[in-house]
């Protein structure tokens, strides 16, 4: 039985989440009172259950029950059920946006005399322990509901035990750091073809960009580094029980450089047969 527990900040995407999960296999209850997650998960474990992958989502809007959560998990430990712990997050910024945005109100609103922001920082207090005890951590700041379904779907779309899963991701400094990146590499010393017209609006998913950035030697002899110390990191954290590992790789603007480094690592770990992805953050800014 694959039984995952979602969590995470109010406005962070466990809604959708939720659909995205549905729409894979799983048997998802939504708002669930932890002290009800120990039952769901004998229920779903009997002999003769239809339920085999169940996803439930617990968060602040059962107020005190919340607190409960850990001694759900502990119980399960104990009696020897197996689950996942998934945490949605964003930023503050962006979780205040989408608030405004949809005009619902924090489930924290009314505890707190400082607005919104306050509720939202209130929350994030609260919600420490259980983001410091999840098995994934997905950073929603960035993500469309399009980009958070294909999160899900490549961690839990075969089963939660596959291991740890590879993002490989482009980015621009210039946007800022990827909230959920492990290892951030700086390829802002390789030959930049935005000084190139014609290759100035194009991206390092194209071929032409990517043979300006590769014909360097220098470009070859960093790839061949960034692989040969992903082969020795990677059964490092696998043997540390990590299971997701994000390796962030930036350039100025995150269209040409790190683009096509990220796509060159990625293809690299395809081929030593990782559970891998690639994700380009700002290659449309």
């Amino acid at each position: 039985m694959d039984f995952l527990i979602v969590t995470g900040m109010s406005g962070a995407g466990k809604s959708r989440a939720v659909d995205a999960l549905e729409d894979i296999g799983f048997y998802c209850v939504d708002n669930m009172p932890p002290k009800l997650i120990f039952k769901m998960a004998e229920l779903c474990n009997a002999a003769g259950s239809a339920f085999r992958r169940i996803a439930v989502v617990t968060d602040l809007r059962g107020g005190d029950l919340f607190y409960g959560l850990f001694e759900e998990l502990d119980a399960m430990q104990a009696a020897g059920y197996a689950y996942k712990l998934l945490f949605l997050d964003a930023s503050d910024q962006e979780l205040m946006r989408r608030y405004k945005e949809t005009r619902r109100r924090h489930p924290l609103a009314e505890l707190t005399s400082g607005g919104l922001s306050e509720a939202i920082r209130n929350e994030r207090v609260l919600l420490r322990m259980a983001r410091s005890r999840a098995d994934y951590i997905i950073d929603t700041t960035h993500l469309s509901a399009g980009d958070l379904r294909q999160r899900l779907t490549s961690l839990f779309l075969d089963s939660l035990k596959n291991g740890m899963l590879l993002t490989v991701m482009s980015f621009g400094f210039k946007y800022g750091l990827p909230a959920e990146a492990d290892l951030v590499f700086d390829v802002r010393c390789l030959p930049n073809p935005y000084y190139v017209d014609v290759l100035k609006p194009r991206t390092g998913l194209e071929q032409d960009v990517q043979d300006y950035v590769m014909d360097a030697p220098e470009s070859h002899q960093l790839l061949e580094k960034l692989q040969e110390l992903m082969l020795f990191l990677i059964p490092l954290y696998q043997k540390e029980g990590k299971t997701q590992l994000t390796v962030a790789v930036g350039c100025t603007g995150g269209q040409h450089r790190s683009v096509t480094i990220a796509e060159r690592l990625y293809d690299f770990l395809m081929k030593q047969e990782q559970n891998v992805r690639v994700a380009h953050r700002d290659i449309a800014k």
